[in-house]
């Protein structure tokens, strides 16, 4: 036991280091923002805490693992084809650019390729968020052959985030329409809270709309639209500001909810 190994993870939002035999197999885990030893063979106790000596910090407990929580339990039971949570920003796009890329040459660039830029810059920015306690899923498939570009959710609450490429292009909103440049106005709005209004009825919780313009140049909103906000990328973080909506159990609880594919097709 003089050869137990520790590794160090980060898992849903925690640090944990997990203690292990030469041949893989865990023996334990340090959860440092619970300060726990969580011990999988009770009769290992003192070769897992001489292993971690190094790492503690202050007082621990230390036990049997907790019984898992109907969330924890739910995300075990899913089966891997039915969980949204691997997908990648823009996972459809991707998809459908692999099986079609389209002509080598082009006159105009591919939409798709501009329409998948921006989702990837949104989705990495949002992922970045989970160690503050917030859980993005990326593409959500609707029945119809929508898709919700990014679900957020963390201790503010819901959002349901559309992305839109609108690099160094001036960018008019004026509800139900939105114009770049000087190109016709089109009712986007509309699509953009219709899909929170699907999320909502899924999850039967409150899920906000969010328009995000990546790279626009300028941006005018006139007037505010209601129960909708109109970002650009650098200010997503203004989303995460607000607290206090949910509970971490609530959102552990949501997102287990929401990555289950089967919950979506019910719509």
């Amino acid at each position: 036991m003089n050869e137990l190994r520790v590794i160090p993870t980060w898992q849903h939002g925690r640090a944990r280091l997990y203690v292990c035999l030469p041949d893989g197999r865990n023996l334990a885990w340090y959860d440092r923002e619970a300060a726990r030893v969580n011990l999988l063979r009770e009769d290992q106790e003192d070769e897992v805490l001489t292993a971690l000596g190094p790492y503690l910090t202050g007082p621990v407990s230390v036990g049997p693992p907790p019984v898992p929580t109907p969330a924890e339990l739910a995300r075990l039971t899913l089966h891997p084809d039915d969980d949204l949570a691997p997908n990648r920003p823009g996972e459809a796009l991707l998809i459908a650019l692999d099986r079609d890329p389209g002509p080598a040459r082009r006159l105009r660039p591919d939409p798709r390729r501009r329409a998948l830029a921006a989702q990837q810059t949104v989705g990495e920015a949002l992922d970045r968020l989970e160690e503050s306690g917030w859980h993005t899923l990326h593409s959500i498939p609707l029945p119809g052959g929508d898709r919700i570009h990014h679900l957020l959710i963390g201790p503010g609450g819901l959002y349901a985030v559309h992305t839109l490429y609108a690099r160094k292009q001036r960018v008019t909103v004026a509800d139900p329409r939105i114009a770049f440049g000087r190109h016709e106005p089109v009712p986007l709005l509309r699509r953009v809270r219709a899909d929170a209004d699907r999320a909502s009825h899924a999850l039967t919780a409150e899920v906000r709309a969010v328009l995000v313009l990546v790279g626009a140049s300028a941006v005018t909103v006139r007037p505010p639209p209601p129960e909708l906000r109109v970002l650009t990328d650098p200010d997503l973080d203004a989303l995460t500001r607000p607290g206090g909506v949910l509970k971490p159990a609530d959102i552990e609880a949501l997102h287990a909810v929401a990555r289950d594919r089967n919950t979506w097709s019910r719509l």
